[in-house]
């Protein structure tokens, strides 16, 4: 999950799993897997390296737990 900012200011955490398309139009546009459009206050530079450091921390998570398996 990431945090981002709807235009009004509310923050709110969005599955990065699902977006499929970021758009700067001149607003941020994320298109979801399923076709729903969300625009953000983040700009897409922002929004790609938010979900650059979630997928960098689920890849050294599961990485962590196959080094510990290896262990027993």
């Amino acid at each position: 999950m990431i945090e981002l900012t709807t235009l009004k200011g509310k923050s709110f955490y969005l599955n990065a799993e699902l977006i499929e398309q970021i758009e700067e139009l001149p607003d941020t546009i994320i298109t979801l897997v399923g076709g729903k459009k969300i625009r953000v206050q983040e700009s897409a530079q922002i929004v790609v390296e938010k979900v650059i450091i979630y997928k960098r921390k689920i890849y050294h998570s599961t990485r962590e737990v196959k080094k510990n398996e290896k262990k027993f």
